[in-house]
């Protein structure tokens, strides 16, 4: 049976830190608010383009975006940085390296690589939103070195396998 104290702690101290699982130390260096969820069920922190004049990103052409924050998180976790849908859909510009992984010992510039897939020049401005960052626990793996792999239904089947039934 579970002891109600133990629970009505639990829950206290729960309501008292606002379900907040960790905290993440910033330096911000930028002239902009500190990250934020839009949203109190946002999975993905919004991420502002922290820029002295503004960046005309031509067809194909990549750029690194600074945004004037330096992270530290608890060993374990991981930052992902993501596209956000509205650079995306409305101006073609994305993340080349996505998900980009942000480790947990880097200490540098939290900096986004973008890329204009479109036709047509775009100008990213200081302050707008140029992508997501979603911080999550990750696992280490330990590598086994085999002879042979369990079978399984699919197999060897690669790109588009699945679908094809």
């Amino acid at each position: 049976m579970v002891n109600a104290l133990a629970v009505y702690l639990f829950f206290k101290i729960r309501i008292i830190l606002g379900d907040i699982d960790m905290k993440i130390r910033v330096i911000k260096k930028s002239k902009h608010k500190l990250p934020e969820y839009s949203t109190k069920t946002s999975a993905g922190i919004d991420v502002w383009a922290n820029l002295e004049e503004k960046i005309i990103l031509k067809p194909m052409e990549r750029v690194m975006v600074p945004t004037g924050w330096f992270l530290e998180f608890p060993e374990g976790y991981e930052a992902q940085i993501r596209p956000g849908s509205g650079l995306d859909i409305k101006k073609g510009i994305t993340i080349l390296n996505s998900p980009g992984t942000i480790d947990v010992d880097y200490r540098g510039e939290v900096c986004i690589n973008l890329v204009n897939l479109s036709d047509k020049s775009s100008v990213i401005e200081d302050g707008e939103r140029i992508c997501q960052m979603d911080i999550s626990k990750h696992e280490k793996a330990e590598w086994e070195d085999v002879d042979i792999l369990l079978e399984s239904e699919r197999g060897s089947g690669g790109f588009g396998h699945i679908g094809k039934r």
